[in-house]
């Protein structure tokens, strides 16, 4: 039996809060309401998904890492605040051969200026940002396309 394609969708900072975290910006849902959606869809696809999140800068960058070892088809990355602040996850995604694909729940270009700038998005294959938890399902859509 071949093995099955994985796709890592790995989450930074505070996402473990969504649903409850400034439901205006970042809407109701939960990340495990997000993360069975993908599930869903990715199973229909014949394809495993490894959905993780954490608080911790270094995890992030082992969790890509271990992505590249495992011969990932792709992450999916939503690093957060990590987005504007990081060039350890910047230089952790030049260093694998994974495609990655940013994506954020909000559009960080219509927040505050600090947030305009992003690290990730500098070494990410595309930037999916401003759809809400859709910004997850349509990640997927492109990751199984590559």
């Amino acid at each position: 039996m071949a093995d099955t394609r994985k796709i890592y969708v790995l989450n930074g900072p505070n996402l473990n809060m969504l649903g409850t975290r400034e439901p205006e910006i970042y809407g109701y849902d939960t990340l495990d309401d997000i993360a069975e959606r993908m599930e869903d869809v990715a199973g229909r696809a014949h394809v495993e998904i490894v959905f993780r999140q954490s608080n911790h800068e270094g995890y992030l960058v082992d969790w890509l890492q271990e992505a590249h070892a495992e011969g990932a088809h792709a992450v999916i990355i939503n690093p957060g605040a990590y987005t504007h602040t990081s060039i350890a996850l910047h230089d952790a995604i030049k260093g694998i051969t994974v495609p990655v694909i940013e994506i954020h729940l909000s559009n960080p270009h219509k927040r505050e200026p600090f947030r305009h700038k992003s690290y990730v998005g500098m070494a990410a294959k595309g930037t999916i940002a401003g759809f809400g938890p859709m910004s997850y399902m349509l990640a997927l859509e492109a990751a199984l396309e590559l």
